[in-house]
């Protein structure tokens, strides 16, 4: 019979042993079955994150243990933390590039401490991106963008994806030069970059005239310029699309064109620009933006005032250009109206739209009622002209503006900011025209009788005002007759002072599109 006794002497031996056992597998690192080890979350083993992902690592105290058992070592060395709820977190996570570890430990007096680490390495460097500048010169032919993407795994353009080479490098062909380019590139830690890159143009330069669309259905004015550009002496034609009455000089498909009769019958726009542009012949058209009486009574008679420019009470705003002259550039549906226009003539095949009539009417603003503008007028005519650039350079044409000659030094009177406007078109066209000038202006006396001196000293300043947009200068200068005859030595003196202020190349303007007297030279 097996007493109480007995069962406590043999239990002794099994007690011994095992203690002996405990004594022998501790030290060899054998862990006991109900202990429990911290944790490290947030980061997987050896993962490569970002600085800010680092926010996410956070420590949580074993099975039986409060999170004050808990000590965290970053590196091996001990580290403040926070309690976030049943998580210690990293009191400082800002953490540089390279490789770290993350270690919890609980101490024990009798086993080994319990303790979990996670090593993974921070890459908080995002990719590079960099392009190679290469300016176009025809927006129409296929354009690639070559560049690299210096540490990147991904890359899109415009939310494409693109193949990357091992060293970065990078090309995105397009079918025609887009105005500008969304790149964004990632890395393997999650680091990303993104790079709006506006594609740098440069315009191929022009010898033009002034033709109006009435001019273009007269034999007797339109041979003579087709004839100059024949022999070399001129390689563009500036044509009206919308001129200074508001009629648009050829069959517009524009909604609102039509339905407030402002199309013309005066020449067939597509057969004009394939005939000149199959004898090489570069097309510019010019837009008369915000001077047009056609929309502005339509606009009026149909009770849209707000699409006027109007006096304090309430009349519409003439400045001396008569009832109905100036329509409002801080209107939604007029700005969609010139943009509108402008994009069907790119698209038919224009090389450029000129803007004219760009800016508001002359007088002052405290006389003056805007419905609708934000801003300064300014900013107003700056915004128009960016939005229109991206849908024009869109149909692969230049986009430029014609500006006053004092709007270099006297933005203000017309609202013409010629720095802030650079940067959204790729040419500015100043009319500099030698008897628009008074006595005085920029140290000539007789700006008339002086046409090399005035227009040597106004372009210089136009071309220093643009300069830091690496837009162009491309003059309007004077061939017609004021007080003082204009002959051939008067334009070329114009021309002359042009390139020698840096704006080689030039625009005339006559109103009767006559050119014969300005003495252009045939091309070698």
């Amino acid at each position: 019979m097996v007493t109480q006794a007995s069962r406590r002497r043999r239990a002794v031996p099994l007690l011994i042993g095992l203690l002996v056992t405990l004594a022998i597998v501790a030290p060899l690192g054998i862990r006991a079955l109900s202990a429990a080890d911290p944790v490290v979350s947030g980061v997987d083993e050896g993962a490569t994150v970002t600085t800010d992902a680092v926010r996410a690592l956070g420590v949580s105290a074993p099975e039986g243990h409060d999170l004050a058992d808990v000590e965290v070592l970053l590196d091996g060395e001990p580290v403040q933390t926070r309690r976030d709820g049943d998580r210690l977190l990293l009191d400082d996570p800002v953490l540089p590039d390279g490789e770290h570890s993350l270690s919890a430990r609980v101490p024990a007096r009798m086993m080994p401490d319990r303790e979990a680490t996670v090593r993974f390495t921070v890459d908080g460097t995002a990719p590079e991106l960099v392009v190679e500048p290469i300016a176009v010169s025809d927006p129409r032919k296929p354009f690639t963008l070559k560049g690299k993407a210096n540490g990147a795994a991904v890359l899109t353009a415009d939310d494409q994806p693109v193949p990357l080479a091992d060293d970065g490098a990078f090309a995105v062909q397009f079918a025609k030069a887009p105005a500008r380019v969304l790149l964004s590139a990632r890395d393997e830690a999650g680091n990303s970059a993104k790079q709006e890159y506006a594609v740098p143009v440069r315009h191929p330069g022009m010898k033009a005239v002034h033709m109006t669309a009435m001019a273009w259905t007269s034999d007797a004015l339109r041979e003579p310029v087709l004839r100059m550009a024949r022999e070399g002496r001129i390689n563009t034609i500036q044509l009206d699309i919308k001129d200074e009455s508001g009629e648009v000089g050829y069959q517009s498909q524009v909604p609102l064109a039509r339905e407030i009769g402002a199309t013309r019958d005066h020449y067939d726009a597509k057969a004009v620009v394939d005939q000149l542009h199959s004898e090489g012949i570069r097309v510019v058209g010019r837009l008369v933006a915000f001077r047009d009486p056609i929309l502005a009574k339509a606009s009026w008679t149909a009770g849209k005032t707000d699409r006027v420019v109007q006096t304090q009470d309430g009349k519409p705003w003439s400045g001396g250009y008569g009832d109905f002259a100036f329509t409002n550039f801080a209107n939604p549906e007029v700005v969609a109206y010139n943009a509108d226009l402008a994009t069907e003539a790119a698209e038919i095949g224009f090389d450029d739209i000129l803007y004219d009539y760009i800016r508001r009417p002359e007088g002052a603003l405290t006389q003056m009622k805007i419905p609708g503008l934000q801003g300064t007028p300014e900013q107003a005519i700056t915004a128009f002209l960016a939005k229109s650039r991206d849908t024009v350079r869109a149909k692969g044409a230049f986009l430029g503006a014609s500006v006053f000659g004092i709007a270099a030094s006297r933005p203000g009177p017309v609202a013409q900011d010629i720095p802030m406007m650079a940067e959204h078109v790729d040419y500015i066209a100043p009319m500099v025209y030698p008897s628009h000038w008074g006595p005085g202006e920029y140290g000539v006396a007789q700006p008339e009788s002086q046409p090399y001196d005035i227009t040597a000293r106004s372009v210089a300043e136009f071309v220093a005002k643009a300069k830091d947009s690496g837009t162009q200068v491309i003059p309007w200068l004077q061939a017609f007759s004021l007080r003082k005859t204009y002959g051939p030595a008067e334009v070329q003196a114009q021309i002359q002072a042009s390139k020698d202020s840096g704006a080689s190349s030039f625009l005339l303007w006559n109103a009767s599109c006559r050119y014969e007297s300005a003495g252009l030279t045939p091309a070698p």
